[in-house]
């Protein structure tokens, strides 16, 4: 029978995962099961994972235990619910009706409590990782230590481990899911590649996300395990919570499941606790409080246009920024916002269901207003005068228009009359003279679901 790390030399796997724009519901999304409506674009970061028997600097790989063989194609049969994949004893099952999960091997103590990480475990898969990225000078080189990847040979750690937090969590969380049900992770060989960037500054459409579902769902299916979106998604939530657990996760389920969506937020501290508790796979199975995706149709006679303001920002600074100058969940500024929020997102899920062009526009307006409203409330600086600029030239030829995400820079998107060629020349015009960037992007197709095969 071949080893996994001969199986995984000869094989090669492609993912690439979607950027993403909030359309409405920032800020409020971030509380667990408060609304929010994202679009997936048409930018992508793509994850390849080859074997590396030779990686360099590298210690030989111990020789793996025998596992069954792997297939040359890149979408592997296996699923975590379906036969050869995570069943028995501490695989994905049901909870008992206390809550609490029920069954045999349901229990998931690591022997070394003080090792780092939250999932770590004393089986680690076998040595040897080498990961290179367009963000990065040269490929480094990793290898497991008690379920964590650590740097091996020159360099600085922690920067490296920086620079690629989120391809690292991807892979550590698919290793860690791996190492409970005993089995080998090979030695992988990863690179990233991504659009959603130019020169090294990001445009602010989810890069992080993406790469975080591009790597998960890349690592899975060399492993031999193959992912729903929704897995694919909860894999790169745990991933993404172990480095921002405040993040809502929305880029994660744009990316995962691609097109319009509605989507609320899960508790993170509760799913984090329950894998440290239960084991990952078992997360994976068991309901996640407050979240929720819906597929949205894509508004039919609107065209989504997207300006770059050429100043990134950083989501994570600017939430806690926002708490920061009183706009904690518990101040009368936050709660207003939040409530108005709610009503509006509902409400433009509604129109796009309904397929209401003119509802959608209105509520878009009000999501602008209400940014708004809050902005001056805590002094944040959602809209700057480029984002501004960008605002009041859709507006002017009748269009919606409003920063998307945490505003302060980054992105601002219009939705306009699909049919109005002169009004979307005239806004992208007026956008390059007043310094924004109009983005050459489209909404992302709606992904797949993959099911298993028999």
């Amino acid at each position: 029978m071949t080893a996994p790390a001969e199986v995984a030399a000869a094989r090669t796997v492609v993912r690439r995962a979607p950027g993403k724009l909030f359309v409405a519901g920032e800020y409020a999304v971030v509380d667990a099961g408060n609304p929010a409506i994202l679009v997936a674009v048409d930018r992508y970061i793509t994850v390849t994972v080859t074997g590396t028997p030779d990686a360099p600097d590298a210690p030989d790989a111990p020789d793996a235990p025998d596992a069954p063989d792997a297939p040359d194609a890149p979408d592997a049969p296996d699923s975590l619910g379906g036969p050869g994949s995570f069943s028995g004893p501490g695989a994905p099952g049901n909870l008992g009706g206390s809550g609490t999960p029920s069954g045999p091997g349901t229990a998931h103590t690591p022997r070394h409590p003080h090792s780092p990480g939250p999932f770590t475990t004393d089986r680690s898969p076998a040595p040897g990782v080498t990961i290179s990225s367009d963000l990065t000078p040269r490929p480094t080189a990793w290898r497991w230590h008690e379920g964590r990847l650590v740097l091996h040979g020159p360099g600085d750690g922690a920067q490296a481990r920086a620079v690629l937090a989120h391809v690292v969590g991807a892979v550590e969380t698919v290793g860690a899911l791996l190492a409970e049900r005993g089995l080998p992770v090979p030695e992988l060989g990863i690179a990233v590649s991504s659009r959603l960037h130019e020169g090294g500054r990001k445009y602010g459409l989810g890069s992080s996300g993406a790469v975080t579902v591009a790597a998960v769902d890349a690592v899975a299916a060399f492993c031999g395990v193959k992912l729903s979106a929704g897995e694919r998604y909860r894999l790169a939530m745990l991933a993404s919570a172990r480095i921002d657990p405040k993040g809502s996760g929305g880029d994660l389920a744009a990316s995962a499941w691609g097109g319009w969506i509605l989507y609320r937020a899960p508790d993170r501290a509760f799913v984090l606790d329950l894998a440290r508790r239960v084991g990952i796979a078992r997360t994976l199975a068991a309901p996640w409080p407050g979240h929720e995706v819906r597929r949205l149709p894509p508004p039919a006679g609107l065209r989504l246009e997207v300006g770059w303001t050429g100043e990134p920002v950083s989501t994570a600074s600017q939430v806690a920024g926002l708490q920061r100058r009183g706009g904690r969940p518990d101040t009368a500024a936050r709660r207003r916002y939040v409530r108005a929020s709610n009503r509006l997102v509902e409400a433009a899920a509604g129109a796009l269901e309904a397929g209401e062009d003119a509802g959608l526009l209105a509520q878009i307006r009000t999501a602008a207003a209400e940014l708004a409203r809050l902005d001056e409330a805590v002094g944040l600086g959602i809209f700057t005068p480029r984002l501004r600029r960008l605002c009041e030239a859709a507006e002017a030829v009748g269009a919606a228009a409003k920063p998307s995400g945490a505003g302060g820079g980054d992105c601002g998107i219009a939705l306009l009359d699909a049919a109005a060629s002169r009004h979307i020349c005239q806004v992208r015009r007026h956008w390059t003279a007043a310094g924004v960037h109009p983005l050459p992007v489209r909404p992302a197709a709606q992904r797949p679901e993959r099911t298993p095969q028999p």
